[in-house]
């Protein structure tokens, strides 16, 4: 068991989540994962066990399938199922952004056809928002949507986006021409994964993962009109809708992710005896260890204010915390992986401990879905009120 499964502070109903979700994810743990991982395979056995016990629906509306809780719930979910070593990347993607996005926004029909089959694991969503060209900077997605008729025309170019090989349809974000003053504005429109003209070519990856990454084109990708998600003068709102649950769910990401590297080298420094005391009794490495678990446990309560501001309708509070919880939950989880790798020496770079191939799955955290530089850049100019460096 990792340390800290369950936390003082939570709500009996979130104790009984996090101690019920452990109980799941041990069933399956990190053996599994890397093997399905080294098979090219995806996590199918387990992403249907949570479906069936309700827990890739927590989030979403009881109407619609769903458990009626909120992203705090959600992330309680993906932390527990990466903390036994096994996360499932794509509930970030399909229940926490797209369902998210969908529950806020989306016509009845949209929530009626998307929604119960997010919540029982029978449908996913990938979504859609990097380009090669625009980075981090939203503002310059090249991707447009014009209306013809009835129809929605969209063109573009999509990069590093995930599971599109396993989802139904991927939840893209264009832009679309506002009629008043001819400026670009945000939208997010439903492509199922057949469309015509929406075509995906793998990119090749050092990563070690389950979920696939992909380049999508949209070459003159016809949809109907009601594959627009939402209201097209709502631009930002609808975007930042599902980028704030994303950032929550990374931070619950890295955070079993760290959670996981540091119950290994523990349970490494209590046995592993190299003159008379098990080596977890120098303070060399006794002390690394206790200040992972400290900077993991922070990262908690941050990844927590920001999931409830979110869950109370707080955009604006929620996307401060928000970024906060992914950049602190993101350090913690490098330096976790790094210092249990070094606490096991040449044996954290073997198989039988699965710990090397976290070195690079837990970079990916301080790099997406937004760079700790951006996040900084956030704070500076949001929080603190310092002049724009860009």
């Amino acid at each position: 068991m990792s340390p800290a499964t369950t936390a003082p502070l939570e709500i009996e109903e979130h104790q009984a989540l996090r101690t019920a979700v452990a109980a799941l994810g041990q069933r399956y743990g990190r053996d599994y994962y890397a093997r399905v991982t080294r098979e090219g395979g995806h996590p199918d056995e387990l992403w249907a066990d949570a479906a069936k016990l309700g827990y890739l629906g927590v989030s979403l509306p009881e109407e619609y399938g769903g458990g009626g809780g909120g992203i705090a719930e959600l992330s309680i979910v993906l932390e527990e199922l990466g903390a036994a070593g096994c996360p499932l990347l794509m509930m970030v993607v399909s229940p926490a952004i797209c369902g998210t996005v969908i529950a806020r926004f989306g016509t009845e029909a949209q929530k009626r056809a998307w929604l119960p089959g997010l919540a029982d694991g029978t449908r996913t969503m990938a979504f859609g928002i990097t380009e090669p060209d625009a980075g981090s900077n939203s503002h310059r997605i090249t991707t447009t949507a014009r209306r013809d008729g009835d129809t929605w025309v969209l063109t573009g170019r999509k990069v590093f986006i995930s599971g599109v090989d396993i989802a139904d349809a991927t939840l893209i974000v264009g832009r679309t021409e506002d009629a008043r003053t001819g400026t670009l504005k945000p939208c997010l429109f439903i492509v199922p994964r057949d469309t015509p003209g929406f075509t995906r070519s793998p990119l090749d990856m050092e990563l070690q993962a389950a979920e696939k990454q992909f380049e999508l084109v949209l070459d003159d990708v016809r949809l109907p009109a009601d594959a627009l998600v939402g209201d097209e003068d709502a631009g930002l709102l609808q975007l930042f809708a599902g980028l704030n649950p994303e950032r929550i769910m990374t931070a619950a990401f890295a955070i079993g992710m760290g959670r996981f590297a540091l119950a290994r080298a523990v349970d490494y420094a209590r046995t592993r005896q190299v003159w008379k005391e098990p080596i977890g009794a120098h303070q060399a490495i006794a002390h690394p260890l206790a200040a992972a678990h400290i900077d993991l446990e922070l990262a908690r309560l941050m990844m927590q204010k920001a999931a409830r501001l979110y869950d109370l309708g707080d955009d604006a509070a929620a996307g401060e915390a928000a970024n906060m919880a992914k950049y602190a939950a993101a350090e913690a989880c490098v330096k976790a992986v790094d210092q249990a790798v070094h606490t096991l020496g040449g044996n954290g770079l073997t198989r039988e401990y699965g710990l090397a191939s976290l070195i690079t799955a837990s970079r990916v955290s301080r790099i997406a879905p937004v760079s700790r530089e951006m996040i900084l850049n956030y704070v500076s100019h949001q929080t603190l009120g310092l002049p724009k460096s860009y």
